[in-house]
């Protein structure tokens, strides 16, 4: 039996971790901002930036995934229906809602073992997050070089 806080605390950690690493996003385009366009960065520019980030770690972590999961975890997704079918069972669902929710387990388990469909679920668990950070960093971070506030204040 799988434990529902191991399962459920792992995922926030993972997440969490996402959330931290994402947020060198902002250590980088301040950088960039600061030391290599002499203070001054566009809302493009900064969200380039992020993108780029975003892409190249997200790629990194689909790889890393696919591997993990075919060598070491490829049991996985059985282990977290099971516990999902014991936690519904637990609170008393119906054996219908039951039958359904292992259907649709069995169905997913089967479409994720195409590495297409399991290569754009992995990008949809952290790609989302990663544009988020790189669209508040390029919000908070952008700055336009002195004479332009000035021209626009006038």
């Amino acid at each position: 039996m799988v434990n529902l806080f191991k399962i459920e605390g792992s995922l926030w950690l993972g997440y969490t971790t996402m959330l931290v690493a994402f947020s060198l996003i902002f250590v980088a385009v301040k950088n960039s901002r600061d030391r290599y366009s002499d203070g001054t960065i566009s809302f493009g520019k900064a969200f380039k930036i992020g993108l780029m980030i975003t892409l190249i770690a997200s790629t990194i972590y689909v790889v890393v995934w696919q591997f993990d999961y075919k060598y070491f975890a490829s049991d996985y997704l059985d282990k977290y229906y099971a516990h999902q079918i014991a936690d519904m069972k637990a609170k008393g669902a119906s054996a219908a809602e039951i039958s359904k929710a292992t259907l649709n387990a069995q169905s997913f388990i089967k479409s994720y073992q195409n590495p297409l469909v399991n290569i754009a679920i992995t990008y949809g668990e952290i790609l989302p997050m990663g544009l988020v950070v790189s669209l508040i960093a390029a919000l908070i971070l952008k700055r336009k070089a002195a004479t332009e506030n000035l021209a626009m204040s006038s």
